[in-house]
């Protein structure tokens, strides 16, 4: 986020670099630092005849060239926005003799998402010379609930431990998802308010307790009763809740148990950096720990192993998902 700051603090000044390469697996920053190019670099009156959006599969890097090119009319400067650009991948290297000797009034932006250009390669060094090159990397999931709470930060917000847990657990690291989420629920909730399970139950339509977290939480504690009523919830709801996820999630609680045991350190900072989890949620591995100890949970990693292959159809062609989830249940209860 440092460098997403950066650039857009040097386009507010109005420090542009006649070329921005915006690349990555996560569209998220791309989409953002793109957009905030087209909203912000003209004024209203001159992007009539000075900005022009082209798109990756339509256009080739001859076409970009072309409109690169061109000098603005009646403004300083022109912005020229590709996305999509990664359809242009094959052929990106016959950009090179630009960048070299870019139009110093022109804004040429690439939103090239899901691919990168190769460091190494001469065209990559001379765009790092002329423009800007920015890697918009995937977040692991374990950094998403950091995310939420810097972002919602920035906005006048804050978020329970447990809200923002819910909504990676829901919608995992798609930042772009969890975004659109988060816009609905500021529409709704007044700068200042902090952000509760219930308001993401109440607005966004995730459970605050029928969910794989809340399973995850009766498991380690031993409540049986919770965990057996969680997953006949989740049979109820197929589709909000995958057997496939449900399964993988179990599966890294009890993976993250076993390092846990393993840990000479349990100190409350040491397992959150270790497990890469939030500091809030540590208690619930001390409280696991005494109920499983490293023996059984090597014995339930194995099984939910076995488990995983059963619910993608190999070997249990009959057995419904509800049986599945019952069968893992059993195993670790007993």
């Amino acid at each position: 986020m440092d460098e997403v700051i950066r650039i857009t603090k040097d386009i507010k000044q109005r420090n542009f670099k006649p070329i921005y390469f915006f690349m990555g697996d996560e569209p998220y920053y791309i989409d953002k630092l793109t957009e905030f190019i087209e909203e912000n670099v003209l004024q209203e009156h001159e992007k009539d005849f000075n900005q022009t959006i082209l798109y990756g599969r339509d256009v080739t890097i001859e076409d970009v060239i072309g409109n690169a090119k061109r000098f603005p009319m009646m403004a300083d400067y022109q912005v020229v926005i590709v996305r999509e650009a990664q359809e242009l991948a094959k052929n990106i290297e016959k950009l090179e003799a630009y960048v070299k000797n870019p139009q110093n009034t022109t804004i040429l932006v690439f939103a090239y998402k899901y691919k990168t250009l190769d460091k190494r390669k001469s065209i990559t060094k001379e765009i790092i010379k002329n423009g800007v090159v920015f890697e918009s990397k995937k977040l692991y999931e374990n950094q998403v609930g950091d995310w939420i709470k810097r972002v919602l930060s920035g906005q006048g917000y804050t978020i329970e431990p447990k809200a923002a847990a819910m909504l990676v657990e829901f919608l995992g690291n798609n930042l772009s998802k969890i975004s659109n989420e988060l816009d609905k629920l500021k529409i709704i909730l007044p700068k200042g308010h902090t952000i509760s399970a219930k308001d993401i139950e109440e607005n966004i339509g995730i459970s605050k307790d029928f969910n794989v977290f809340e399973l995850r939480k009766a498991i380690g504690e031993g409540n049986q009763l919770k965990a057996y009523q969680i997953i006949e919830y989740f049979a109820q709801n197929p589709k909000d809740n995958p057997l496939v996820l449900t399964i993988g999630q179990v599966f890294a609680f009890f993976s993250q148990l076993l390092q846990y045991h393993g840990l000479k350190d349990k100190s409350k900072a040491n397992v959150a950096k270790i497990l890469r989890v939030n500091p809030f949620f540590v208690s619930d591995y001390e409280v696991a720990a005494k109920r499983f100890p490293m023996k059984k949970v090597s014995g339930i990693v194995a099984k939910l192993r076995d488990l995983d292959v059963k619910s993608k159809g190999v070997g249990a062609n009959l057995v419904t998902d509800y049986d599945l989830m019952k069968e893992m249940l059993f195993y670790i209860f007993n």
